[in-house]
């Protein structure tokens, strides 16, 4: 799994804002660059996903490649929960057949609360929407990989 964007499968994208208690998604469209929050997932109380819950999403948006946020500190090192979000997208990748894809989540929960204060979305709380702009960030960073290529 790389944290640099590839080329973008063109279609349908999930992005997963993976917590110790709560897990955010989000889907978005790589033709246009959008993404648009989906729902939050608890975590069951033995800290495994909801596998049932997370393919049954995965059957529904039949996404092309899915997108994890990876926790990292400022400084760019890796948060305590960075390997616990590595292990899920290993795991997702596995079950699922995805190409799974890692993006710095760095201020995405951050931002998300700020949406919220802001009433620029009250239809989800904050971890749909850190998975938002988890998929918005990775869509801009691929968007830049490939301009850069261009020139």
């Amino acid at each position: 799994m790389e944290k640099d964007p590839p080329v973008i499968p063109a279609g349908t994208l999930i992005a997963f804002d993976f917590g110790e208690r709560r897990i955010g998604v989000a889907v978005g469209q790589s033709i246009t660059g959008t993404a648009s929050p989906l729902c939050t997932l608890v975590r069951r109380s033995d800290s495994e996903p909801n596998w049932r819950e997370i393919e049954a999403l995965v059957r529904t948006w039949k996404p092309k490649a899915a997108i994890v946020g990876l926790p990292l500190n400022m400084d760019g090192s890796e948060q305590r929960l960075g390997a616990l979000a590595r292990r899920f997208a290993e795991a997702l990748h596995e079950r699922t057949g995805l190409a799974v894809h890692l993006c710095d989540e760095r201020l995405t929960t951050r931002e998300a609360w700020e949406r919220l204060i802001e009433g620029r979305s009250r239809r989800h709380g904050p971890d749909p929407l850190a998975a938002q702009i988890i998929l918005e960030s990775w869509f801009a960073a691929a968007g830049e990989q490939k301009s850069g290529a261009d020139e």
